[in-house]
């Protein structure tokens, strides 16, 4: 989603350019427009958060259905309120491989997304796909506010 967000990010920013400057874009002898690029963003935001091949919104805790275990130490370690005794460092690792929804929902993270065929296991250990991390999260929150906008 790394890629996702942030293209969508330049894109409505470059839009939001043209649409100052009055003027299009051309790319290959195409004529490109701020609306034109304002919806492959939104396009793009859409797929995010569902409207993909596996209904699956990548932004946890938005829809029905969204990453469960998600490779974050906060959100796979109980709560204090669940687990007031402390959890020693190696003790985290059964807690990692456990199959079992992350405990504490960590709303609006988004993970690195499904594979070039749209699969996208769920699984704490395949870091790449189920990590949250800010240079996902970032440009998504200025699409976000710029779609919230229009």
């Amino acid at each position: 989603m790394q890629y996702v967000t942030s293209t969508s990010f330049l894109l409505l920013t470059y839009a939001k350019y043209l649409t100052s400057a009055r003027t299009v874009a051309y790319c290959g002898g195409s004529v490109v427009t701020p609306a034109r690029l304002r919806s492959i963003a939104k396009k793009q935001v859409d797929y995010l958060l569902g409207d993909n091949p596996l209904k699956m919104s990548y932004m946890v805790g938005y829809g029905p259905k969204y990453p469960r275990r998600i490779h974050h130490r906060g959100s796979s370690l109980p709560s204090v309120a669940a687990h007031p005794s402390k959890i020693q460092c190696h003790d985290g690792f059964s807690m990692f491989i456990s199959q079992s929804p992350n405990p504490n929902v960590l709303v609006g993270a988004v993970v690195g997304g499904p594979d070039q065929n749209d699969q996208f296991p769920d699984e704490r250990s395949d870091y790449g796909r189920s990590e949250p991390a800010t240079y996902i999260n970032a440009p998504l929150v200025g699409a976000l506010a710029y779609l919230a906008r229009s």
